[in-house]
């Protein structure tokens, strides 16, 4: 197929890591975490925090919380620890864990 430009475009974006666009399984994905039958474990709720803002923003890019906020904190931490991971990868993380969760929770 031809793409003309925008393959050019696209790809000039997705060498320095600025692409906005999320592929379809990610947003998918996205979608059936808010359908399983019961919540994640507090820890995947953090791994699945920390891919999605890794993804949608890329490396944590604000102050850590107060000491008195502790799950802004625990929020932060997760996100902070993913820095440096590509968005594809951080995008492959979260994909695997939610169809993890949806074979092990169920949909509701």
């Amino acid at each position: 197929a031809e793409y003309g430009e925008f393959q050019t475009f696209q790809h000039y974006f997705k060498q320095i890591n600025l692409s906005w666009t999320m592929s379809d399984a990610f947003n998918k994905a996205a979608e059936e975490v808010k359908g399983l039958k019961a919540s994640p474990t507090d820890d995947e709720k953090l791994a699945l925090y920390a891919n999605y803002k890794q993804v949608t923003v890329g490396d944590c890019n604000t102050s850590r919380p107060g000491m008195m906020d502790f799950a802004g904190k625990a929020k932060w931490d997760a996100w902070n620890s993913r820095k440096g991971v590509s968005k594809e990868d951080a995008e492959a993380a979260y994909i695997k864990l939610v169809e993890e969760l949806k074979a092990r929770i169920g949909m509701a």
